[in-house]
């Protein structure tokens, strides 16, 4: 029987989400698929009716060898986490930053996730040298990173693709330089797989973590920690404990034996199922297109709006050559804007005085008309007339 899989792009008739706005936000979190419903809808179907004696949960170790594909990592040096602020505060407690032992420094940049700045504000308060390196038109540069790392510095942490504006760091030129200084590398990606290709192994990184719920179009509550495994024991301890690590049952008579490789290391307790459910069908969904077609597709739409937006007077924050799904421009209005593209039922990511868009798989030069439409001058005068006060969206807090 021949293949009838449509592999083309863009996956239109694959996500509901184009019947109800033109969604263009999917930086904040991506819709589910047709068929990641249809698998977390079976596994809540067999939740509901099997018996203990029948397998009823995904495999989750298939898709840890899925998501280690995408990233040219063995599904052993891959651990579940709940989420990826907690795979770098994992990072951060398994290297014993701060410590006693560590009267080194770290070195992170503006760009980095809004959670992480939080993150290290609070080591750095508690004594940590905490070192932020700024950006400079809408990129961290090499040299910059360069200026602010010593002999003393225990860990570069960043994004590697900004959810601020998208911009994408040389991932390999940032671990040359941190192992030029046996420092080590931890880097966010859960803006980035799923829609730019990454691979550990030629880059070299030493850490990497991501939630699911982004470009890997999985569900909150589950993602990914990799860590090289000639770290593990070595530099990296363990700092929780739990029944995920062992591989038969403890009891008073009966030692338990501790698990090897990442896993063993950090995960503790139960995951989020109906997460892994949806990851079964959306990691094939990916591969099956390719990231590089996925992110020839993105950059297709994007291109349009590096070119377009200008001209209605949104100047771009994102550096010309990014090759991230997300651009963000600076808007003048941010309340009035946002209004704007609500009445047309648009829906891109405004929060303070940027306004990030982020096209995927689904998306078509259709969408990006109607959103050049909504802020067109002539729309802008017709919304004006329709409404002397104009309502705000809510400003939006996560990324």
């Amino acid at each position: 029987m021949p293949n009838t899989v449509d592999v083309s792009l863009p996956a239109r008739s694959d996500f509901p989400i184009v019947e109800t706005c033109v969604f263009l936000n999917n930086a904040y979190w991506h819709p589910l698929s047709l068929g990641a419903i249809a698998a977390v809808q079976d596994y809540l179907q067999r939740r509901a009716t099997a018996s203990t004696r029948v397998s009823f949960a995904p495999a989750g170790d298939q898709v840890k060898a899925m998501f280690g594909k995408l990233i040219n990592a063995q599904p052993s040096a891959i651990s579940f986490v709940p989420s990826v602020t907690s795979a770098e505060n994992l990072v951060i407690a398994s290297l014993g930053i701060p410590g006693s032992a560590v009267r080194g420094n770290v070195v992170t940049d503006a760009l980095h996730y809004q959670g992480s700045m939080y993150l290290y504000r609070s080591l750095q308060a508690q004594g940590l040298d905490v070192r932020f390196v700024k950006p400079r038109d809408g990129r961290i540069e090499i040299a910059d990173l360069e200026t602010a790392v010593d002999r003393n510095t225990k860990l570069i942490a960043i994004s590697l693709v900004s959810q601020v504006n998208g911009f994408q760091h040389d991932l390999k030129a940032v671990c040359d330089l941190a192992h030029s200084y046996r420092a080590y590398v931890y880097a966010d990606i859960v803006q980035a797989v799923g829609a730019v290709p990454i691979d550990v192994a030629a880059t070299n990184v030493d850490f990497c973590g991501c939630s699911s719920y982004k470009w890997l179009m999985g569900d909150m509550g589950l993602g990914f920690l990799y860590v090289r495994e000639d770290l593990l024991d070595q530099a990296v301890r363990r700092v929780q404990f739990g029944s995920r690590q062992i591989g038969n049952y403890e009891n008073h008579a009966f030692p338990c034996e501790p698990l090897t490789g990442t896993a063993g290391h950090f995960e503790v307790g139960s995951i989020s199922e109906t997460a892994v459910a949806a990851l079964s069908y959306s990691l094939p969904f990916i591969q099956r297109f390719g990231v590089d077609r996925i992110q020839a597709h993105a950059q297709s739409l994007t291109a349009r709006l590096q070119k377009e937006l200008p001209r209605l007077g949104y100047s771009p924050a994102t550096p010309p050559e990014t090759k991230s799904p997300i651009v963000s421009f600076v808007v003048p209005e941010p309340k009035v804007t946002a209004a704007w593209l609500e009445r047309a039922n648009i829906d891109v990511k405004i929060d303070q005085r940027l306004m990030r868009v982020s096209p995927s798989v689904y998306n078509d030069h259709t969408d990006i008309d109607k959103l050049l439409n909504a802020l067109s001058p002539s729309s802008r005068a017709r919304s004006a007339r329709s409404s002397s006060q104009p309502a705000g969206f809510e400003k939006m807090k996560n990324s």
